[in-house]
């Protein structure tokens, strides 16, 4: 960036109403301040692709950045970016960019979920037949049976369809681990609700290959490390899935051209799926209400 271009750092902080320019300066000064991971001068200037930190707290991205965040999530948070809804997750956190959950975890369940700006990633992540882990650890109001987790880890029918095979470990007499590959809505309680038990306590424990290491109602940006093995992880990945009719319905159209002279009895094709709009413009806020952990496990929290 040239020096005669972009917006001094002071009147940037005082914009978006983080402090006034004067007291900017004197964060400037104190060597609290960030842009792109170094120390500016006092009179820097940043532009729209610039990262600024104050106190170690993002207060902005460049527009075209990646957020990928891990959050411990406490019982009674909605996993909605629906801001309307009480107790969502998105006003919970007061993140500075536009960000959605990576899924869900229902109100009365808690721990890891992630949370982003990247669409592409959450449909590849997202799709049961990727077989993604997810490990959550469980406890049910009585004692768990030999034939409880014979039956848990062969499948149980709900929601019309059996749940695929999975792994599970007895922890105590209530309690237990399980390994899922599947995301069926609410399918660990109602798993256990046909076998006659009632969850007491949810909390997913790992996602892949990203384990909950934060505090309860903290958050942290997951590692380059981590970003990178999820990406490979999911390389393989697609992100819709066909219809059988929509594959049998291509088929066709590569073996037999249409006829004039034949009249298909076919619906009207179905649309692609729509890609996610991007942001509108850019905003900047500052963090507040959430707690942020550090990948090292230091924890920033502003109360």
């Amino acid at each position: 960036m040239k020096e005669t271009q972009g917006t001094r750092i002071n009147k940037f902080l005082s914009e978006i109403g983080f402090c006034s320019r004067r007291e900017a300066d004197k964060l400037i000064e104190q060597r609290r301040v960030q842009i792109n991971g170094k120390v500016p001068a006092v009179g820097a200037k940043i532009s729209p692709r610039d990262k600024v930190k104050v106190d170690g707290q993002v207060v902005s991205l460049p527009e075209d950045e990646m957020i990928y965040l891990a959050f411990n999530k406490p019982v009674g948070i909605v996993c909605t970016t629906d801001t309307g809804e009480a107790n969502n997750i998105i006003d919970y956190i007061k993140y500075p960019k536009r960000i959605f959950p990576i899924g869900r975890l229902d109100k009365p369940s808690e721990g890891l979920i992630f949370l982003t700006n990247d669409g592409d990633i959450v449909n590849k992540i997202l799709r049961a037949k990727n077989n993604h882990e997810k490990e959550y650890l469980v406890t049910v109001d009585k004692p768990i049976s030999p034939e409880f987790i014979r039956k848990m880890e062969n499948g149980i029918p709900i929601m019309g369809s059996t749940t695929r095979k999975c792994k599970l470990e007895k922890q105590g007499a209530n309690s237990f681990k399980i390994i899922l590959t599947q995301g069926l809505n609410r399918q660990i309680r109602r798993m256990c609700e046909y076998l006659g038990y009632e969850v007491v306590k949810l909390k997913r424990i790992r996602i892949m290959n990203v384990s909950l290491d934060i505090q309860e109602g903290h958050w942290r940006d997951l590692t380059e490390q981590e970003i990178a093995e999820i990406k490979k992880m999911v390389a393989g990945s697609t992100k819709t899935q066909k219809t059988k009719s929509e594959a049998n319905a291509q088929s066709s159209k590569q073996e037999k051209p249409a006829s004039k002279s034949r009249s298909s009895s076919a619906g009207p094709s179905r649309p692609g799926s729509k890609k996610r709009g991007a942001p509108a413009g850019r905003k900047y806020a500052r963090p507040a209400g959430s707690k942020r952990s550090s990948p090292s496990g230091r924890n920033r929290s502003r109360k």
